[in-house]
C-alpha cells in the first residue's frame, strides 16, 4: 500500500537501535521483531509497503495461478467423473479484480497506521547514507547504531534490440492487465516465466515460451524440470529451449520477435511480451560508498554468513544481497539480522534449512543439497524415491504426476536434502524442512503417525524405504531366531 496524503514522517528520535531501509518481507519482519524486543526502530520505504512480494510478486501471481488451475479443472471434469460445464468462458477482468482484492486485504496487515501503532517510526522517501552511522530521508538526518538494507531487486531489462520500443511486461506491471492477451511471448524459463506462462495459457492465451538454456529451471534436478516441461506442453504452450530472442519489432498491431536456435531462425507474432529473465539488486541511489559498504551493481551487496556487510554496523538481507536472491530467505534473514545486530546473536544463514518452490502445476519444491552438490563436497549420497502414482491419496485426487526424493548421507539416515514434484509440493516439503531444522533423520520420519489418506504419505513411504534398506541379513536372521524362541 502507499501512504495516505495526510501522512507526515515522524520527527527523528535517533540514534535508532535499528534503522531499516526497505519495507518488504525482510524489512517488515525485522522491524516488528526488533520493536517487540524493546528496540527503537526506524523503517524507510520509498514506494509500497510489503515490497514486490505483496504488490507484484508472490501474492498476485499465486492468486492468478489458483484461478487458472480452476479453469483447467473445469475443462478436465470428465477425468473426475463429472461433466464439463457448457460454454466455459474466462472473465479476465474478474480474475484481475480478485487479485487486487486479495492484495488489498493482505496489505491491511502491514498498513502504515498499524506499524506506527507498534512504535515503529515509518518514513516514506528516498534513503541515502550520509556516513557510516547516518541516513538522510525527506530532509531529515536519521542516526543509527545498527542498520539493515533490504531494498530488494527489480526485473532485469534484457538488451534485445527493439524490445524497449515495442514495449513489454514484467512481473511489476503484468498484473495491471485488463485484457488477457490472445498471443503471449514469455522470455525466460525460470520460476516467474514458467508460472505465468502456464497461468496465462490456462486463462486462454496462446503462449510461446523461450529459454536460452537447454532446460527450464537450471538449478533444479533434470527429471523434475522435464516433468514440468511435459506439463507445460500439455497446456498447449509452444516451447523453444536453447533459443535466443535476437530482435523485436512492431508490425501493425503485432509485436514480432526473431528467435534463433543454432542455425534455425523463426519469427513469432504476439500481442504482448512478458520478460522474466532474472532480477537486479536495488543498490543505486543509496550512497553506500558514504557508509563504507562494498556493493556491485549487478550482484548486489556481499554479506558474510551473519549477514554483515563490510561496515559491521550495517547488515543486508533479501534480494539486494549477492548470492541470496530468493524471496523465501527474507523471513529467515530478517530474524537473523535482529538477533545478530541487537542481541549478540551468532546465527548463520547457512545453518537454516530453507525450502523453495516453483508454483507451477505440478509444483517443484526443494530443500537442502542436491546430489551434485553433495558429490562436489565428497559426501556419499543415497536417494530414496517414491513416485506419486504409488500414493493412494494422489490416485484419488487425480494428481499422480511427480515424485518425492529424499537424499541422505549414505550409511546413515541424516537428511541432506529433498526434491518434491507434486500438485502440492510446496506444502509437502515443509515436513522434510522441519525434520532437517530439528535434526531428525529418516528413522524419525518413519515413526511419525499421519492421517490416512494424505499425499504426505509419500514422505513416510520414502522413510520406510530407508528403514527397510537398513535391515541386514544378520539382523533378519537374528529377528527370526528371536521370534522362534
Amino acid at each position: 500500500m502507499t501512504t495516505s496524503p495526510s501522512w507526515r514522517n515522524p520527527d527523528p528520535r535517533g540514534p535508532y537501535h535499528l534503522l531499516i531501509i526497505g519495507a518488504g518481507p525482510a524489512g517488515l519482519i525485522a522491524a516488528r521483531a526488533a520493536v517487540r524486543g524493546g528496540a527503537k526502530v526506524a523503517l524507510i520505504e520509498r514506494n509500497l509497503l510489503g515490497g514486490s512480494c505483496l504488490n507484484n510478486g508472490c501474492i498476485p501471481s499465486k492468486a492468478i495461478i489458483r484461478t487458472s488451475r480452476l479453469y483447467r479443472e473445469m475443462r478436465d471434469a470428465e477425468h473426475f467423473g463429472g461433466r464439463v460445464p457448457g460454454g466455459i468462458a474466462v472473465d479476465f477482468p474478474a480474475v484481475m479484480e480478485r487479485v487486487r482484492r486479495i492484495r488489498a486485504r493482505l496489505s491491511e496487515r502491514g498498513s502504515a497506521e498499524r506499524l506506527a501503532a507498534m512504535g515503529i517510526d515509518l518514513h516514506f522517501g528516498e534513503a541515502r547514507f550520509a556516513g557510516p552511522d547516518s541516513v538522510t530521508v525527506g530532509g531529515n538526518v536519521l542516526r543509527f547504531k545498527k542498520a539493515l538494507v533490504a531494498t530488494g531487486a527489480r526485473p532485469v531489462r534484457p538488451p534485445i534490440p527493439g524490445l524497449e520500443e515495442a514495449g513489454y511486461l514484467t512481473y511489476e506491471n503484468v498484473f495491471d492487465l485488463t485484457e488477457c492477451p490472445q498471443r503471449l511471448l514469455v522470455i525466460g524459463g525460470g520460476p516467474v516465466g514458467c508460472e505465468l506462462a502456464q497461468a496465462f495459457a490456462r486463462l486462454g492465451s496462446r503462449v510461446t515460451l523461450v529459454e536460452e538454456d537447454p532446460m527450464f529451471l537450471g538449478h533444479e534436478e533434470r527429471d523434475a524440470a522435464q516433468l514440468l516441461s511435459d506439463a507445460l506442453a500439455r497446456d498447449g504452450i509452444e516451447i523453444h529451449l536453447d533459443t535466443q530472442t535476437t530482435r523485436v519489432r512492431v508490425e501493425g498491431n503485432d509485436k514480432v520477435a526473431d528467435l534463433v536456435n543454432d542455425d534455425t531462425k523463426r519469427t513469432v507474432a504476439v500481442d504482448q511480451i512478458l520478460v522474466g529473465v532474472g532480477t537486479a539488486p536495488n543498490v543505486q541511489g543509496l550512497e553506500l560508498e558514504a557508509a563504507g559498504v562494498v556493493y556491485d551493481d549487478a550482484r548486489g551487496i556481499p554479506v558474510d554468513d551473519f549477514l554483515r556487510t563490510t561496515n559491521r554496523r550495517i547488515f543486508a538481507a533479501g534480494d539486494v544481497c549477492a548470492g541470496n536472491r530468493f524471496p523465501h530467505i527474507e523471513s529467515a534473514a530478517g530474524r537473523i539480522v535482529v538477533a545478530n545486530a541487537l542481541f549478540l546473536g551468532r546465527q548463520r544463514l547457512s545453518a537454516e534449512a530453507i525450502p523453495w518452490c516453483t508454483f507451477t502445476d505440478p509444483e517443484i519444491a526443494h530443500v537442502g543439497m542436491y546430489v551434485t552438490e553433495a558429490r562436489q563436497k565428497n559426501i556419499p549420497v543415497k536417494t530414496f524415491t517414491i513416485l506419486m502414482h504409488e500414493v493412494d491419496r494422489a490416485i484419488t485426487d487425480g494428481e499422480e504426476e511427480g515424485f518425492v526424493k529424499v537424499h541422505v548421507r549414505e550409511g546413515t539416515g541424516k537428511i541432506l536434502g529433498a526434491t518434491v514434484v507434486a500438485s502440492h509440493a510446496g506444502d509437502l516439503i515443509n515436513e522434510i524442512s522441519l525434520a532437517m531444522s530439528a535434526g531428525l533423520d529418516l528413522h524419525a520420519l518413519a515413526r511419525v503417525n499421519q492421517p490416512y489418506p494424505t499425499q504426505s504419505q509419500a514422505i513416510k513411504m520414502a522413510a520406510g524405504a530407508y528403514v527397510a534398506s537398513r535391515r541386514t541379513s544378520f539382523r533378519t536372521w537374528l529377528m527370526t531366531k528371536w521370534l522362534s524362541w
